[in-house]
């Protein structure tokens, strides 16, 4: 087995490898956490070693799962509804939409734990985003919707020629059996992190058909762990993607949450409220934006007609958005 350092940094591809390393996770943080403070419903924990002290990211306390056992039984329930959400067994209850939210946060913010105690920061940063982005995709292999990391290049010219601009998309979703958005030119990127992983780039061509980039019927996904310095970037590449394919694109943004330490013992959130809402009434408008720890915000109007929990992603809007 090896060691927590090095499993955390390992690509992961499904819902049981998550399980497994957030398992040894909860294990550990016992035997090396020192202390809390609590604001505001985040928990922020601290490790003390040799008279250095490393914080935790804030940690919901109403979503995170500590206990271990407690964790394992959750798990089983979690993966019941992802069978019941890919055979589309009818509606699902206030609880086990928040089961989902709380079950995937905790395998998220357990491995973002980890990372803080263990790995350097300017290594686990990347790994983090890696690790959320493998973990979201996984739900939704998970529930039978077909999806695949896709790079669009975008040729402008230079005083030094053409070049070209990556419009790097985490996911596009499809209701189709195979990702219908491709080109006549396609090149195959392995990934730095594991050489068996790919990537489709697609390059337009002169004589390519617009809607051979991105079909209109399928759904371009950013997701991140926090909007903070990315929000502004996702809505201005709808703009750009839709004028390179020459059509409407369906775009949704599904982020972790938006809240950070501030100082070491409180907390702040980064969810620019007011710019939010300027990019959606005069910019363009997104899809939807889904959270598994929405900000405060996110809970009043007129913020709440825009923003949802991932949950209500999976269980109730991704049907209507695959087929609109």
């Amino acid at each position: 087995m090896l060691p927590l350092d090095k499993d955390l940094q390992q690509k992961k591809s499904s819902i049981s490898e998550f399980e497994l390393v957030v398992n040894r996770v909860l294990l550990y943080l016992p035997n090396v956490l020192s202390g809390f403070e609590e604001k505001f419903g985040y928990v922020l924990y601290y490790s003390t070693n040799a008279g250095t002290k490393k914080f935790v990211r804030p940690i919901n306390k109403s979503l995170f799962i500590m206990d271990p056992g407690e964790f394992l039984l959750t798990m089983l329930e979690f993966k019941n509804i992802l069978v019941k959400i890919k055979n589309r067994e009818g509606s699902f209850s206030a609880i086990e939409k928040g089961l989902i939210d709380s079950v995937l946060y905790t395998i998220q913010q357990a491995m973002g734990a980890g990372f803080d105690l263990l790995v350097d920061p300017n290594s686990a940063r990347k790994h983090v985003g890696n690790r959320f982005e493998e973990l979201i995709k996984s739900v939704f292999t998970e529930i039978g919707i077909p999806n695949k990391k896709v790079v669009i290049k975008i040729p402008y010219d230079t005083e030094n020629g053409t070049k070209d601009y990556t419009c790097e998309n985490d996911l596009i979703l499809s209701p189709y059996p195979n990702i219908s958005s491709n080109n006549q030119r396609e090149e195959i990127v392995l990934d730095a992190e594991n050489d068996q992983s790919e990537e489709l780039v697609l390059s337009r061509s002169a004589e390519a058909a617009a809607d051979k980039y991105i079909n209109s019927q399928e759904i371009v996904v950013s997701v991140k762990t926090t909007s903070k310095d990315r929000m502004g970037k996702m809505f201005m590449d709808k703009i750009l993607l839709e004028k390179f394919v020459g059509h409407e694109l369906k775009v949704i943004g599904i982020f972790l949450n938006d809240v950070q330490r501030k100082e070491t013992n409180n907390i702040s959130y980064t969810l620019v409220s007011g710019l939010f809402m300027v990019y959606n009434k005069f910019i363009t408008e997104l899809s939807g934006v889904y959270y598994l720890d929405p900000p405060p915000n996110a809970e009043i109007e007129p913020y709440n007609k825009y923003i949802k929990r991932f949950s209500e992603l999976i269980t109730e809007d991704i049907d209507g958005l695959l087929s609109a």
